[in-house]
């Protein structure tokens, strides 16, 4: 069974179109309703949710991090970039995985992997902090057997593997065929090392099923593909069709 993790930034996305200035005790009803979103997800299926603690703060915010934490029973799995100030907000928190990924003001949603060879002593560290706290780490990676390498070498106990080159090929049979390449190598690499494997980015109701056929995952997370879709069938639904999926 491939685990199902649950982005919910876009509904932070979305709350954030018109209440962006409002403050939580001004008496608004503010909605989307964060943690309520998350209790859907579970309703339907997710075996973890995830938000992403962005340092501008775009979309989910410290108070959502906070009520996710004590609110939701399947486990919280906190995207986070490699800051001191995001760093100790999750060790503070202690949410039950963090999955550190690049950060670029300048993108809408996060775009390509980390890179660990270069930013080694860092993440490192983070993730010694991390794990002494009993925080499963894991590194968001290009399907790249270098990053690969480089991730168990800095003792996260997982990686998640960028499937966004391989769901931007969609419809050209040659790069598509190219990235399944490099995704079932990184992943039975990452396994060969022992790393529990997880993939995400770009992960639809389309192409789930041939990343599935590329290796031994973990888990997939998925965001985008799940609240579009939980416009017309409403979340849980959502959720329980792409469970359902990934899994036939």
């Amino acid at each position: 069974m491939i685990k199902l993790g649950v982005n919910i930034d876009h509904c932070a996305t979305l709350r954030q179109a018109r209440y962006r200035q409002t403050k939580a005790n001004s008496g608004v009803i503010i909605e989307p309703d964060i943690l309520q979103a998350a209790f859907f997800a579970e309703n339907g299926g997710a075996d973890s949710i995830t938000a992403h603690l962005r340092e501008d703060r775009r979309h989910m915010n410290d108070a959502d991090l906070a009520a996710l934490r004590k609110g939701i029973v399947v486990p919280l799995n906190m995207e986070m970039a490699c800051t001191p100030e995001i760093l100790k907000i999750a060790l503070r928190l202690k949410p039950d995985y963090i999955c550190m990924v690049p950060e670029n003001r300048a993108e809408v949603t996060t775009e390509g992997g980390l890179d660990v060879i270069a930013k080694f002593e860092d993440i490192s560290a983070a993730v010694d902090k991390l794990s002494k706290k009993g925080v499963v780490c894991s590194l968001f990676i290009d399907p790249c057997i270098e990053q690969v390498e480089a991730a168990a070498k800095s003792g996260a106990q997982s990686v998640e593997l960028h499937t966004g080159a391989f769901a931007n090929a969609w419809g050209n049979v040659r790069k598509k065929d190219a990235q399944k390449k490099r995704i079932a190598a990184a992943c039975a690499y990452a396994r060969s090392l022992g790393l529990t494997v997880n993939a995400g980015h770009g992960i639809n109701y389309l192409n789930a099923r041939e990343v599935v056929e590329l290796g031994d995952f973990n888990e997939f997370n998925i965001g985008h593909s799940i609240i579009c879709r939980a416009l017309a069938v409403g979340l849980s639904e959502a959720v329980a069709e792409m469970k359902e999926l990934i899994n036939s």
